[in-house]
């Protein structure tokens, strides 16, 4: 037994000194992505910059892999447990990386690329993965119908935020398209021979708002309008909205859905106007984060000098919603917050946005690298490990499709 730990100790010694001389170029990584914003399936910039990477140590990436476009894939090792490494690099809208994907992409490029320098000895193989369009668009989902998470013994990545978690509370979700179609009239000649379809949208908009007060603590509805008329005189004939419903598992997700159908179909009735809702079709699941492969991870962290904590022992939860949580369905997955920015700057902010530029984003890019790579070893080269996640992972739902 005290060999076997030398060994693995040795390993992660390895591992970590790897993560050390690819610094420079993983913290550059994360500052050109910063830089160079691009937002759902358009990642080309990231895309290229973190598979020339790949190239340059030798790792032969598999560019525009599994269908999507702006998704890569690089293995290591020939047989073992099958480890996979999430990097995700798409931005916000107007806030460029508020979520910190840079530091998700350079780190997990990281600890892909450490890892896969042991994968032979350690007896484990290792798949750096590219998953774009995170921010709404369902990269992973894309990606698993193709087949990019098959046969993994585990998956991970490390998400930024304020304070270092063992999970973000990453609720289920889907967005919903909603477009009116009413009647155009002379808003001051003739009104009555229209059918206004603002009306409808704004009358949606309130049925939801008064739906919100009977739903669960946890669940969430917001919308916005995405076309509302063109000139005032005009009884608006068409407008969209676009909403995103939120609920705490996939199963409690598809009852709240409809229910936020019927108040958009009511309103359509009510004003005389015709509506479609129709779901984008990639609802992303709540993340169920394995027991035993988070505390692997904690204890990684801890020998790191951070001090991963439960958020609902401190009150301090982040929550949101990833499609991550699809890939938690279908393997054993962990998906850790990494301190980047000062305590209390949420993120999706302008605030955020600038952290995960900083020097604590740089820091976290490091850390986040080998910790991961560290607790990819343990998952190689323990077997008692292994047998507890799966044990762990069995306890999942599984009357849900995620795909």
């Amino acid at each position: 037994m005290a060999d076997q730990q030398e060994r693995i100790d040795s390993l992660k010694a390895r591992v970590c000194a790897e993560v050390d001389r690819l610094a420079a170029r993983l913290v550059e990584a994360s500052r050109q992505i910063h830089a160079h914003p691009e937002l759902n399936y358009q990642e080309v910039f990231a895309h290229d910059l973190l598979t020339a990477v790949l190239d340059d140590e030798g790792r032969d990436p598999l560019r525009h892999a599994y269908g999507v476009a702006t998704a890569f894939e690089a293995r290591a090792g020939r047989e073992g447990p099958d480890v996979a490494v999430l990097c995700e690099y798409d931005a916000l809208p107007g806030l460029g990386h508020a979520c910190g994907h840079n530091v998700i992409a350079a780190a997990g490029l990281g600890a892909g690329l450490a890892a896969a320098v042991v994968a032979e000895e350690a007896g484990g193989r290792v798949r750096i993965l590219g998953t774009p369009a995170e921010e709404g668009g369902g990269g992973k989902v894309a990606m698993g119908r193709h087949g990019a998470f098959d046969g993994l013994a585990a998956a991970m990545m490390a998400h930024p935020a304020d304070i270092d978690l063992i999970r973000m509370d990453c609720i289920a979700v889907e967005q919903m398209r909603v477009r009116f179609q009413g009647r155009a009239a002379h808003a001051a000649a003739a009104p009555h021979e229209g059918r206004n379809a603002l009306d409808a949208a704004v009358l949606g908009y309130v049925n939801v708002a008064a739906l919100r007060q009977h739903i669960l603590p946890r669940e969430r509805i917001h919308g916005v309008f995405t076309r509302a008329g063109d000139v005032a005189n005009i009884v608006p004939a068409e407008t969209e909205m676009l909403w995103m419903v939120r609920s705490p598992t996939m199963a409690s997700l598809q009852p709240l859905k409809e229910r936020v159908v019927a108040c958009i179909e009511a309103s359509a009735h009510a004003t005389g106007c015709s509506c479609t809702a129709e779901w984008e079709g990639y609802p992303y699941a709540d993340m169920i984060d394995n027991g035993p492969l988070v505390q692997t991870y904690v204890a990684n962290a801890a020998r790191l000098g951070r001090q991963v904590v439960d958020p609902s022992v401190i009150g301090r939860p982040v929550v949101g919603s990833t499609d991550m949580g699809n890939v938690s369905y279908l393997v054993p997955s962990i998906h850790p917050m990494i301190k980047v920015a000062d305590d209390g700057v949420p993120i999706h902010t302008a605030e955020f946005a600038r952290a995960a530029g900083s020097e604590q984003g740089d820091r976290a890019v490091i850390d986040g690298a080998k910790a991961m790579a560290m607790t990819v070893v343990d998952v190689w080269c323990s077997a008692s490990l292994r047998s507890a996640v799966e044990a762990d992972f069995e306890r999942r739902p599984r009357d849900v499709s995620v795909l």
